[in-house]
């Protein structure tokens, strides 16, 4: 844990906007979440989807009749897997630099970052800490098809290089963020981890995931930054609370009740310093968001402070160890709701902090 960086309740938001400018996201952005911000996606372009966004440079990598996918069959598939292996061996080694390696973002899919580092390169203050964030292993691994429709994840050639390539990645966004002398928190989103356990993911164990989350953490961890996990909707906690990683985001709007079920594991988590990102702020439901308000929202907080209290973690501990975050990005909603989510987190932050 970077003992550089205190939670104290700040608000910081999960990753996409419902925007096709990216100066203009980044200003918004700013406007609420000035102390943590975070370079944007925009599903607006379609580079920009979760499942593609970070996979250039994967072998076999293919996009055919608007469709994304890993070609095993391909004629070059097995001279470019070595010779990814090659430039990954390469750059753990420190033979190569991993700033201008295959495994860096780039203009064309991430143009967001890019404009990220631009904001902050004119600030005369550094910030309490700066955000990236990656889709995740498991989702990455489930969600992408190789050329005959079945999940990459089931086979363990081509899972070992997703979880490379998004390791390697999510280390050289927090190498670059890191000149900065802020913080870097970079987040890994999985909303398939909902999944686990269900008919589809039947025959994928929980030592599989443990061993893909220590993976991508541990790259983090090489690069001196905090490691956060993102999921959306319920999930079995126990692989997170578990796991090394120093945050945990989750929709506390919705599925608080079955976070706090694993209440020995999270009394765990939170007593060796892990932080809880409480997604407080709807995001998955419009007439969620546009039903609530601040002060409903500092109510339902109140609620939560409460249960944790109940299990046996002191209030102090959650006000100092926790983020307020909206449940999930805002990529999907209109902007004006979208920019409620926003003015909303903000606000539910102050507000708490002002107890603190």
């Amino acid at each position: 844990m970077n003992v550089n960086f205190k939670a104290n309740c700040l608000p910081a938001l999960i990753g996409s906007l419902p925007m096709d400018d990216h100066k203009e996201a980044i200003k918004l952005v700013v406007e609420y979440t000035p102390e943590i911000p975070l370079w944007v996606q925009l599903p607006y372009y379609k580079e920009e989807g979760m499942m593609v966004q970070f996979m250039e440079g994967l072998p076999g990598f293919t996009h055919k009749d608007n469709k994304a996918f890993i070609d095993t069959t391909a004629q070059d598939f097995e001279t470019r897997l070595l010779s990814f292996y090659e430039d990954y061996i390469a750059v753990t080694e420190g033979v190569a630099d991993l700033t201008d390696s295959r495994f860096a973002l780039t203009q064309k899919t991430a143009k967001g970052f890019f404009t990220f580092l631009e904001y902050v390169e004119t600030l005369s203050t550094p910030p309490v800490a700066v955000k990236g964030q990656i889709t995740g292993p498991v989702t990455i691994g489930t969600g992408t098809p190789d050329q005959d429709g079945k999940a990459v994840f089931y086979n363990e050639q081509v899972r070992d290089a997703v979880v490379k390539q998004l390791a390697m990645c999510a280390r050289w966004q927090v190498k670059e963020l890191s000149r900065f002398n802020s913080p870097v928190i970079m987040f890994f989103d999985e909303p398939a981890l909902t999944g686990f356990g269900s008919s589809a993911f039947i025959s994928i164990s929980a030592e599989e995931i443990a061993a893909c989350f220590d993976e991508v953490i541990d790259a983090v961890h090489a690069e001196g930054g905090l490691a956060g996990i993102h999921v959306c909707a319920n999930a079995q906690w126990d692989l997170l609370l578990d796991s090394s990683v120093d945050i945990i985001s989750f929709d506390a709007y919705a599925y608080f009740d079955r976070f706090v079920l694993y209440e020995d594991q999270v009394k765990k988590f939170v007593e060796k310093g892990g932080i809880l990102a409480l997604g407080i702020v709807p995001t998955l439901d419009v007439k969620d968001v546009e039903a609530e308000d601040t002060e409903s929202l500092v109510t339902k907080w109140e609620q939560r402070v409460e249960k944790f209290e109940h299990i046996g973690i002191e209030r102090s501990k959650i006000l100092s160890q926790s983020l307020i975050t909206p449940s999930c990005g805002t990529g999907s909603l209109s902007l004006d709701n979208a920019t409620k989510v926003l003015r909303m987190t903000k606000e539910l932050s102050e507000k708490v902090r002002q107890g603190i």
